[in-house]
């Protein structure tokens, strides 16, 4: 099975993660749910382990979560975050059985990390916040960092589906990809909303689409 691969990790696969590491720990939990395509546990580890080598503390609120395994690892590793929230329009049935499997192997999740089906757009943010967000399809990634910067958080995204309709390429792509184009441009604006950025990559085998940029407010706290 590719890391890429969309097809679901099982209980019968726990046998391909045998190593007594966390990633494997949290694999074989994985596993045990059964609900989670293999891409998307290598997505979330892989940005969760560059952010926490970045960020520390803070509430996690994971947008357009998903399952909210992102959130959910980012606790794991840092466990001096005091709560996760995830949040998507729309969350999937099948996240309760993954985070059953997640509360059973590590109990302090439990009371730690909420689900919420809202708009992104109603929920506070606060500048102790860790705002973060695999895979915000289109604009979405651009409003999630909109709704970063005027809180003043930190936050650290890894954009996909770089819809050329609505997103800005700021006329570089002459120069480069459009999707590059795309992205850039974001780290851009978060520079001249007066935020220091980082810029990483999660590897390439697990997405192509695999642009990690995470920025904070500048030591002058504005632009």
């Amino acid at each position: 099975m590719k890391l890429s691969s969309k097809n679901r990790l099982m209980p019968m696969h726990q046998d391909l993660f045998p190593e007594d590491t966390l990633f494997c720990r949290i694999a074989r939990t994985v596993c045990r749910a059964g609900v989670l395509p293999r891409k998307e546990l290598y997505e979330a580890w892989e940005m969760a382990r560059r952010v926490r080598r970045r960020f520390r503390g803070g509430r996690v609120v994971d947008l357009a979560c998903g399952h909210g395994l992102l959130a959910q690892i980012l606790l794991i590793l840092d466990q001096t975050s005091p709560s996760g929230l995830a949040v998507d329009t729309r969350i999937p049935k099948s996240a309760e059985a993954l985070f059953a499997a997640m509360t059973e192997t590590w109990p302090f999740l439990k009371d730690r990390i909420g689900f919420e089906a809202r708009d992104m757009g109603e929920i506070e943010l606060i500048p102790e916040d860790l705002v973060v967000s695999a895979h915000a399809c289109g604009c979405l990634t651009d409003i999630i960092l909109t709704r970063a910067v005027a809180a003043r958080t930190r936050v650290a995204v890894l954009p996909c589906c770089h819809d050329l309709e609505t997103c800005d390429t700021g006329g570089l792509t002459p120069w480069m990809p459009p999707d590059l184009a795309v992205d850039a441009v974001r780290a851009l604006k978060l520079r001249a909303a007066g935020y220091d950025i980082y810029t990483a990559a999660i590897p390439s085998a697990i997405t192509p689409k695999n642009r990690l940029l995470m920025g904070e407010p500048g030591a002058s706290g504005c632009p």
